[in-house]
Protein backbone atom coordinates (compact mmCIF):
# COMPACT_ATOMS: atom_id res chain seq x y z
CA UNK A 1 0.00 0.00 0.00
CA UNK A 2 3.05 2.41 1.11
CA UNK A 3 4.56 1.76 -2.57
CA UNK A 4 1.23 2.65 -4.09
CA UNK A 5 0.89 6.29 -2.63
CA UNK A 6 4.49 7.23 -3.26
CA UNK A 7 3.84 6.08 -7.04
CA UNK A 8 0.46 7.76 -7.02
CA UNK A 9 2.45 11.32 -5.79
CA UNK A 10 5.05 10.59 -8.55
CA UNK A 11 2.86 10.39 -11.26
CA UNK A 12 0.66 13.96 -10.03
CA UNK A 13 3.70 16.02 -9.63
CA UNK A 14 4.22 14.27 -13.42
CA UNK A 15 1.19 15.47 -13.98
CA UNK A 16 1.28 19.07 -12.49
CA UNK A 17 4.73 19.61 -13.61
CA UNK A 18 3.90 21.68 -17.21
CA UNK A 19 1.84 23.62 -15.76
CA UNK A 20 4.44 24.93 -13.14
CA UNK A 21 7.30 24.87 -15.71
CA UNK A 22 5.23 27.30 -17.92
CA UNK A 23 3.65 29.10 -14.86
CA UNK A 24 4.91 32.42 -13.98
CA UNK A 25 4.33 36.23 -14.02
CA UNK A 26 2.18 37.28 -16.73
CA UNK A 27 4.26 40.32 -18.30
CA UNK A 28 1.72 41.83 -20.72
CA UNK A 29 -0.88 41.02 -23.36
CA UNK A 30 -1.13 41.21 -27.24
CA UNK A 31 -3.99 43.80 -27.61
CA UNK A 32 -3.95 43.77 -31.41
CA UNK A 33 -2.25 41.67 -33.99
CA UNK A 34 -2.57 40.64 -37.76
CA UNK A 35 -1.75 37.65 -39.49
CA UNK A 36 2.20 36.81 -39.69
CA UNK A 37 3.02 37.60 -36.29
CA UNK A 38 4.12 34.47 -33.73
CA UNK A 39 5.09 34.05 -30.70
CA UNK A 40 8.20 31.86 -29.29
CA UNK A 41 7.73 30.54 -25.76
CA UNK A 42 10.41 27.61 -24.38
CA UNK A 43 11.64 26.92 -28.44
CA UNK A 44 7.58 26.55 -29.33
CA UNK A 45 6.20 28.77 -31.85
CA UNK A 46 2.75 29.78 -32.19
CA UNK A 47 0.56 32.40 -33.89
CA UNK A 48 0.04 35.30 -31.81
CA UNK A 49 -3.66 35.98 -31.14
CA UNK A 50 -5.43 39.56 -29.65
CA UNK A 51 -5.60 38.96 -25.18
CA UNK A 52 -2.58 36.45 -25.34
CA UNK A 53 -0.96 36.55 -22.70
CA UNK A 54 3.21 37.12 -22.98
CA UNK A 55 5.96 36.00 -20.12
CA UNK A 56 9.39 37.03 -19.47
CA UNK A 57 11.97 35.35 -21.97
CA UNK A 58 8.86 35.78 -25.18
CA UNK A 59 9.79 36.14 -28.30
CA UNK A 60 7.49 37.70 -30.63
CA UNK A 61 8.38 38.03 -34.10
CA UNK A 62 6.31 39.87 -37.25
CA UNK A 63 6.61 38.63 -40.74
CA UNK A 64 6.66 40.87 -44.14
CA UNK A 65 3.54 43.40 -43.33
CA UNK A 66 2.67 42.13 -40.29
CA UNK A 67 2.06 44.46 -36.69
CA UNK A 68 1.28 43.43 -33.26
CA UNK A 69 0.20 46.17 -30.28
CA UNK A 70 1.24 45.13 -26.72
CA UNK A 71 0.13 46.35 -23.45
CA UNK A 72 2.80 45.89 -20.20
CA UNK A 73 1.39 44.79 -16.41
CA UNK A 74 3.12 48.17 -16.05
CA UNK A 75 0.83 50.11 -18.79
CA UNK A 76 3.72 50.02 -21.01
CA UNK A 77 2.32 49.92 -24.85
CA UNK A 78 4.76 48.79 -28.24
CA UNK A 79 3.56 48.63 -31.39
CA UNK A 80 6.00 46.51 -33.33
CA UNK A 81 6.41 47.11 -37.27
CA UNK A 82 6.78 44.17 -39.99
CA UNK A 83 9.94 42.32 -40.04
CA UNK A 84 11.01 42.92 -36.42
CA UNK A 85 12.06 40.54 -33.38
CA UNK A 86 11.83 41.32 -30.10
CA UNK A 87 12.32 39.28 -26.43
CA UNK A 88 11.24 40.48 -23.68
CA UNK A 89 14.54 39.57 -22.10
CA UNK A 90 14.22 40.49 -18.39
CA UNK A 91 10.75 42.19 -17.03
CA UNK A 92 9.72 43.00 -13.24
CA UNK A 93 7.11 44.77 -11.76
CA UNK A 94 5.04 44.73 -8.74
CA UNK A 95 1.73 46.71 -9.18
CA UNK A 96 1.24 46.89 -5.33
CA UNK A 97 4.25 49.13 -5.04
CA UNK A 98 4.59 50.03 -8.55
CA UNK A 99 8.33 49.61 -9.03
CA UNK A 100 10.43 47.21 -11.03
CA UNK A 101 12.86 46.78 -14.07
CA UNK A 102 12.50 45.73 -17.32
CA UNK A 103 15.11 45.11 -20.54
CA UNK A 104 13.62 43.99 -24.48
CA UNK A 105 16.36 43.22 -26.45
CA UNK A 106 14.84 44.51 -30.26
CA UNK A 107 17.38 42.28 -32.83
CA UNK A 108 15.99 43.64 -36.01
CA UNK A 109 12.65 45.75 -36.86
CA UNK A 110 11.15 48.74 -35.86
CA UNK A 111 9.28 49.19 -32.56
CA UNK A 112 7.37 52.07 -30.88
CA UNK A 113 7.40 52.51 -27.50
CA UNK A 114 5.43 54.61 -24.59
CA UNK A 115 6.83 53.90 -21.60
CA UNK A 116 4.35 53.18 -18.31
CA UNK A 117 4.82 53.14 -14.88
CA UNK A 118 8.50 51.18 -14.59
CA UNK A 119 10.30 54.07 -15.63
CA UNK A 120 8.28 55.83 -12.92
CA UNK A 121 10.64 53.81 -10.46
CA UNK A 122 13.92 55.17 -10.76
CA UNK A 123 16.54 55.75 -12.77
CA UNK A 124 17.11 53.49 -16.17
CA UNK A 125 14.73 51.02 -14.78
CA UNK A 126 13.69 50.42 -18.34
CA UNK A 127 16.34 49.11 -20.43
CA UNK A 128 16.60 48.22 -24.64
CA UNK A 129 19.33 46.54 -26.20
CA UNK A 130 19.90 46.31 -29.94
CA UNK A 131 22.64 44.36 -31.19
CA UNK A 132 24.62 47.30 -31.40
CA UNK A 133 23.60 49.34 -28.24
CA UNK A 134 21.75 49.71 -24.97
CA UNK A 135 19.22 52.61 -24.17
CA UNK A 136 18.16 53.20 -20.07
CA UNK A 137 14.95 54.90 -20.75
CA UNK A 138 13.59 57.32 -17.90
CA UNK A 139 10.14 57.87 -19.51
CA UNK A 140 9.03 58.87 -22.99
CA UNK A 141 8.01 57.59 -26.63
CA UNK A 142 10.11 56.99 -28.60
CA UNK A 143 10.68 54.28 -31.90
CA UNK A 144 14.12 52.05 -32.05
CA UNK A 145 14.63 50.95 -35.32
CA UNK A 146 17.08 48.00 -35.99
CA UNK A 147 18.31 47.77 -39.50
CA UNK A 148 19.99 43.96 -40.90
Amino acid sequence: MRKFGILAAALAAIAVQPAIAQSGDEIGRIKNTTAGVTVERSGRSTPARAGQRLYQRDVVTTARGARVGITMADDTRMAIGPNSEVEFTQYGYNRRSQTGSSTTTIRRGRVGIDSGNITRTGRDRMRVRTPTSTLGVRGTRFVVEVSE
